[in-house]
């Protein structure tokens, strides 16, 4: 009943609209917007949105059909509307501005106006008709600075100091997590106060603050999280439930249970692994994209999300945006990946693998790239590639199935092909926008694309991805790159850009309950900079036989730190205690 009320109320918006001789007609960003700009003597005005944001719908419901805004817009502008998700390119242009974003171009593909955020009717109008009257680039239209870009590809001592003074001065001792306005765990900031952190030390304490107060943004009902709360605390959330946050969050859940054993932060993963599988999973296994803030588009949740579960679906169920990204089912994959390494669970495992089978099947490209959808107006993008390798390198991590990294390297080789930039980084897409705009680099694309890369050479010992990951490590030690705001993700690639991966190797035969019980310890321990590899002697050598192990009558795991290998370790208890003394040693 709740899902035929939904449809209900999406006909009727739909019926409404189309029964309005006076609504702007909206059109899709394609190459022509420009020749028929010029053409018809028009601006391109860009409504960027996102199909779960509340204040878009807002947006739609109250700006967008005020008559004055519609009658401006349909004697001098194109309207274009564009969901942000669907086109990683624009969403990577713009995304400084949040959704709404609302972008005016002239005929000539230039920015005239740049604006961030829901504008109310008045203001839009008076907006739209300044533009009008005087169509030089405002002061929300920057110049971009020049870059220049080094031979360095790491921070250099200075400029790391500067970016951990950055990194601690961001974070909120008092309500936790890394700023002070938005409430929402950082990932890559988290990520690197647990890599970087000493028993009972600073990170150590930032990084378990930032966990537990993530937890007021758990859905206590349905589980999943909500996207982040304003107001300067945990107690004002926006309710949109988008995979990114979904699937970073399980991950740095799944770590940090790993880590401290904590099992609030069990219950945190597991309460958003349940939200998957129970409203963003499709019936072929893969994953959809989000669940809308709103019951009802423009109308504010917060009374909605109080009530239980039953009451709920009495007043309907808020939108579930059903795309099939291969992006988002890499994020999803690869968090499920991290899951099961905590936790030893085959069902997280299970989620995982049948979610990149199903992209393998459906979004796959020659030469081990990936599409986004299933139609793609433009791309390929790197988001897609990089997720779905990272991914495949995780899957192979905690299977020791080879043909998860014979994936994971078709996927490296595709995007150095396809996105490496001339001078330094990966860039978000090979195909500009249109003809005044050429892509360019991403701060997080690379950080992921760094790290991703960094440790595919480590597991391959092939030298084209070490070069490669450098050449991501080259852009982001670039100052204007590396210091802007939170810097946690720049310190994280830096961190294991620095140093080889801890290595735990476990030999024995695949078919031994010994050797898969060694493996999943390994598995186990903390942190996701680390090379477990499962050598079976009847298999060959392993991709990267950089040390030598002696085959023996019965399983054993080695550790390696730095130069320095541990005597054979046969009991699953002991490979944690064990790593802990080799590092303390060094």
């Amino acid at each position: 009943m709740a899902l035929k009320l939904n449809a209900l109320i999406l006909l009727s918006a739909s019926l409404v609209s189309a029964a309005e001789p006076n609504a702007i007609q909206w059109q899709d960003w394609s190459g022509n917007l420009f020749e028929q700009a010029a053409r018809e003597n028009k601006f391109v005005l860009l409504d960027l949105e996102a199909v779960w944001c509340h204040w878009c719908h807002v947006m739609a419901e109250t700006t967008y059909k005020d008559a004055e805004v519609v009658q401006l817009i349909q004697s001098r502008y194109i309207a274009v509307r564009v969901d942000q998700d669907a086109r990683p390119d624009l969403s990577s242009r713009y995304e400084d501005y949040g959704w709404p974003a609302t972008i005016v171009l002239g005929a000539n593909g230039k920015e005239i106006v740049m604006r961030s955020g829901y504008l109310e009717p008045r203001a839009f109008a008076d907006l739209l008709k300044a533009i009008i009257a005087d169509p030089s680039p405002g002061p929300s239209v920057r110049p971009a600075a020049k870059m220049e870009f080094g031979a360095q590809t790491l921070l250099s001592s200075a400029l790391r100091a500067q970016l951990q003074k950055d990194y601690v001065a961001q974070y909120d001792f008092k309500h936790g997590g890394w700023g002070f306005r938005q409430k929402f765990l950082d990932w890559n900031s988290a990520e690197y106060a647990i890599a970087s952190s000493m028993p009972g030390d600073r990170n150590e304490r930032m990084a378990r603050l930032a966990l537990t107060s993530q937890f007021h943004l758990i859905d206590p009902v349905w589980g999943g999280v909500y996207q982040y709360s304003t107001g300067g605390d945990w107690n004002e959330p926006h309710f949109e439930k988008i995979m990114s946050v979904q699937t970073e969050d399980l991950r740095l859940y799944a770590i940090g249970y790993a880590e401290w054993h904590d099992p609030a932060y069990l219950k945190a993963a597991t309460d958003i692994q349940r939200f998957l599988n129970g409203f963003l999973r499709s019936p072929e296994g893969a994953f959809y994209t989000s669940q809308n803030a709103d019951v009802v588009d423009g109308e504010h949740s917060g009374e909605y999300f109080k009530l239980d579960d039953t009451a709920r679906r009495k007043l309907g169920i808020p939108r579930v945006d059903k795309h099939l990204y291969a992006r988002e089912n890499g994020w999803a994959a690869g968090a499920l990946a991290m899951l099961y390494a905590a936790t030893g669970e085959w069902r997280y495992l299970d989620e995982a693998t049948a979610s990149v089978r199903w992209v393998l099947e459906n979004r796959a490209l020659p030469g081990g790239g990936f599409r986004h959808d299933a139609e793609d107006a433009a791309g390929p993008y790197l988001g897609d590639t990089l997720a779905m390798g990272r991914a495949f390198l995780e899957l192979y991590q905690v299977t020791g199935d080879r043909s998860w990294l014979h994936h994971a390297e078709q996927a490296a080789t595709y995007l150095i092909a396809n996105f490496r930039s001339p001078d330094a980084g990966f860039l978000t897409t090979r195909a500009p926008t249109d003809p005044a705009y050429s892509p360019l680099p991403e701060r997080d694309e690379n950080i992921v694309a760094a790290r991703f890369l960094n440790l595919l050479a480590a597991y391959t010992g092939k030298p084209a991805y070490r070069e490669a990951a450098g050449h991501a490590m080259r852009y982001l030690a670039a100052p204007q790159v590396a210091q802007e705001l939170p810097t946690g993700g720049v310190l994280l690639a830096n961190l294991e850009a620095s140093a080889a991966p801890l290595h735990i190797t476990i030999v024995g035969s695949k078919d031994s309950p010994a050797a898969r019980a060694l493996f999943m310890a390994a598995n186990a321990y903390p942190g996701d900079y680390k090379r477990v590899e499962w050598w079976d002697p009847r298999t060959g050598p392993l991709p990267n036989a950089d040390v030598q192990y002696p085959e023996r009558p019965e399983p054993a795991a080695f550790i390696c730190t730095g130069n320095s290998c541990s005597s054979p370790i046969s009991k699953p208890e002991d490979i944690r205690p064990r790593v802990e003394r080799l590092k303390a040693r060094q």
